[in-house]
């Protein structure tokens, strides 16, 4: 009981003191990270899997904005740790460092052998977080107009033919 230690009004934790040690020798503090908060759904998150190394694993796929571009998605992986669910339970997030850097990569086409099978293999790129956030968000930009004004618009462009029938008005007289 002799060797514990309370704390009394005027004692300083310990970071506090290594804290201004560090001040009074000229160092500089650690500054605290900046984080950004990625917001995505669910269904981005593929199954987890064990790396080469031992480390638990899982691919987080990023859709292609353009509805144009055909090829296949970029993806990266991350620890299932970093990733938690929302509290509605449809989407996850994730916090990852502001200024680190993500590598992502996709499956390109190489060319085919002689048997008529594909070659496959991999492209790879390093962004930032923020633009890895700006890529997993980019649903977010779409417009959203609503479905009556996109039916309306689409009624607007197509003539207004009726083709005959039983419920027409139009009698036909040629008998």
């Amino acid at each position: 009981m002799a060797d514990e230690k309370f704390a009394v009004p005027g004692d300083m934790p310990d970071f506090v003191g290594e804290a201004e040690e560090m001040v009074s020798h000229d160092e500089v503090l650690p500054e605290q990270t900046d984080q950004v908060t990625i917001k995505f759904g669910r269904g981005l998150v593929g199954e987890p899997f064990t790396s080469k190394n031992g480390k638990e694993l899982v691919e987080v796929s990023i859709p292609n904005p353009d509805k144009g571009d055909s090829r296949p998605w970029e993806t990266f992986v991350i620890s299932p740790r970093k990733i938690h669910d929302n509290q509605f339970g449809k989407g996850v997030w994730m916090k990852l460092p502001e200024y680190g850097i993500t590598r992502l990569s996709r499956s390109v086409k190489i060319g085919i052998d002689k048997a008529g099978k594909a070659i496959w293999g991999r492209e790879t790129h390093d962004v930032t977080n923020a633009q890895l956030k700006l890529l997993l968000e980019a649903y977010k930009e779409k417009s959203k107009g609503s479905v009556l004004s996109d039916l309306s618009e689409r009624k607007a462009d197509t003539p207004s033919v009726k083709p005959p029938g039983k419920d027409s008005k139009e009698i036909a007289t040629d008998r």
